[in-house]
């Protein structure tokens, strides 16, 4: 697996002190990004917060899923959150270890005391004694939380500079561009009270021996809850996984309801879902890949995006005008940058493959972060994408005067594809085996790039196309998100 290993500086180790006026939550910083530009150690907000004990396990459980992998699970490295600051919320975010889960904790304004923070992305040190911490606290007392440092805590006592050096996989940032994708193309499925959803969260099935999963399960609403069915009925919400819910644990006491967000249940396939549990002043979420084996780094959502030129330079554009907004709105952007609605949501698409927008199901809006990432990392690393320039490269495809069909030859092989009312299918194993749900095969990515540059006169694989990156769930926005 491919990895790039980033030194993050913390000016100390984070840690919880307790004092005559309460506690103090001291999440330290590492180099990140805001508004003036780069920053050692940026400091995001510093108060007293509403929920204390609450945030605490909150927090927890976002760390919980950083340590954990859902796949071979005795493989485990503690990965730092990372923290973003909206202006009116806190975000943290993280990756389980094989990609399958990705988890955001919004500290919200109600949450945070009705005070403002600080504005850009950074990661936050999690330590285990600051874990165990955590873990032990108890009540609501008074709770001063402090993400970065303090105007004189700058260095440990000796004046060095804590330093960790952490192996980042590719694929987490494949990750979080895969999630962005899936998860603009959800819709509210199911809503569970207080009661309800600790009585349903409680009752489903705990990992088996050894960390392998039970596989998906389906349920569907009834009354007041969710029972499990046998089958995707209609309205049913698929739960892959049910197991890796389990970080869910450190905050059912404090949970006030549960929503369910997904796609609609088409023919019994495993899909993605989102699990938000509402806090007090707080949203937890949990998203789930379609199988606990199956990282969102591999579904493939974020490729025609990456194939098209066109909404690369739209992006570059779109990125000068974000600002850390809570809610990214399309058409307040398209007017700033003089793009169509459709091109500036292919633009945020393509963002989100350099982590540069996430995707909040519960506002249904984009959002603006930083990740540390170059997106023509993800271009380079993605297989797919790779192979299908190089045939493009190679002259291997020929495109069918009839414009419906195309051949192209790979290893000695020719593969039929054909445009079935927009959907490009192949002879190929990779589409026998998965049908178009893990995004399109090579041969198919390099048709509809060699499409592309034969209606632009363009001969490399690098063509543009108007407006078509949208189909990787940007699509979707026009319905809960359209308003925004």
């Amino acid at each position: 697996m491919t990895r790039s290993v980033q030194a993050l500086a913390y000016a100390r180790p984070s840690a919880l002190r307790s004092g005559a006026d309460g506690s103090l939550l001291g999440l330290e910083t590492s180099g990140g990004l805001t508004p003036a530009g780069a920053e050692d150690s940026p400091t995001f907000f510093s108060g007293f917060l509403d929920s204390p004990q609450t945030a605490a396990r909150g927090l927890l459980a976002v760390a919980d899923v950083a340590a954990a992998r859902y796949v071979r699970p005795e493989l485990r490295r503690l990965l730092d959150p990372v923290v973003t600051g909206n202006g009116d919320r806190l975000r943290f975010e993280s990756f389980s270890g094989c990609c399958g889960v990705y988890a955001r904790l919004d500290v919200l304004r109600e949450g945070l005391g009705g005070a403002e923070t600080g504005r850009g992305t950074t990661n936050v040190d999690v330590n285990d004694p600051l874990r165990n911490a955590l873990s032990r606290m108890t009540g609501d007392s008074p709770l001063h939380l402090r993400v970065g440092p303090g105007e004189m805590a700058v260095t440990t006592l000796d004046g060095s500079v804590v330093e960790k050096k952490v192996p980042l996989p590719d694929r987490w940032l494949r990750g979080f561009a895969e999630a962005q994708v899936a998860t603009a193309g959800f819709d509210l499925r199911a809503e569970l009270s207080a009661a309800e959803a600790v009585r349903f969260l409680r009752s489903l099935p705990r990992s088996r021996a050894g960390g392998s999963s039970r596989g998906a399960m389906w349920v569907v609403p009834s009354g007041r809850t969710l029972r499990p069915t046998s089958r995707p009925v209609a309205g049913a919400v698929c739960l892959p996984g049910p197991e890796r819910l389990e970080a869910f644990g450190r905050v059912l006491r404090q949970a006030t309801a549960l929503r369910v967000y997904g796609p609609a249940a088409v023919d019994g396939t495993p899909v993605p879902t989102a699990w938000e549990v509402a806090l007090p002043g707080m949203r937890l979420t949990l998203t789930l890949s379609p199988d606990a084996w199956r990282g969102f780094s591999g579904e493939g959502g974020v490729l025609e995006s990456l194939s098209e030129e066109e909404a690369e330079q739209d992006a570059d554009l779109l990125s000068v005008l974000l600002a850390w907004e809570p809610e990214i709105d399309p058409a307040e952007l398209a007017e700033r940058s003089g793009l169509p609605v459709a091109r500036v949501r292919a633009g945020l698409v393509r963002l989100g493959t350099s982590g540069r927008v996430g995707y909040d199901v519960a506002d249904a809006a984009y959002f603006h972060r930083e990740l540390p990432y170059d997106a023509r990392r993800v271009e380079r690393h993605n297989p797919r994408l790779v192979a299908a320039r190089e045939l493009i490269a190679a002259g291997a495809v020929a495109l069918d005067p009839d414009g419906v069909s195309a051949a192209v030859t790979s290893a000695e092989r020719t593969y039929r594809i054909r445009d079935a009312g927009g959907r490009l299918r192949c002879t190929c194993a990779w589409w026998a085996e998965h049908q178009g749900g893990r995004g399109p095969c090579k041969h198919a990515l390099a048709v509809r790039m060699a499409r592309r540059g034969a209606d632009t006169g363009q001969e490399s694989g690098r063509e543009t196309e108007t407006g078509t990156g949208a189909g990787t769930g940007a699509g979707r926005v026009e319905g809960r998100g359209a308003a925004r």
